[in-house]
């Protein structure tokens, strides 16, 4: 379990995530961040994929990814994570408190550079 616990969720109209924790600290994390930072098989598996050669077609956006990405539904995994639903459909990954506040700390030290 987490050192810290999370007392207030929000989306922002900049498309960040904010995030209140019980000691205080509140951390703004982008939606493309989080995303990207997804913890689940296929995110870490694309992750590690070596790059596909040319094929000579054009690569083509699905219409969610066409789309700003958003936040559709954040629901606690027990006390210990969230389940995160974005709007491209992806929903797999849990996302830690642990993860969640690191994330946001780095967020933070981004900000201040």
């Amino acid at each position: 379990m987490s050192d810290f616990i999370p007392v207030r969720l929000d989306k922002t109209a900049n498309a960040c995530l904010e995030i209140e924790w019980d000691d205080g600290a509140v951390h703004q994390i982008r939606f493309l961040h989080l995303r990207r930072a997804c913890p689940c098989a296929t995110c870490l598996e694309k992750a590690m994929a070596k790059p596909k050669q040319p094929t000579g077609m054009l690569p083509v956006l699905s219409a969610a990814q066409a789309q700003p990405l958003d936040i559709i539904s954040m629901r606690p995994a027990g006390n210990y994570a969230y389940h995160i639903q974005f709007s491209d459909g992806h929903s797999s990954g849990i996302f830690t408190l642990d993860m969640l506040r690191q994330i946001g700390e780095e967020s933070l030290k981004r900000q201040a550079t």
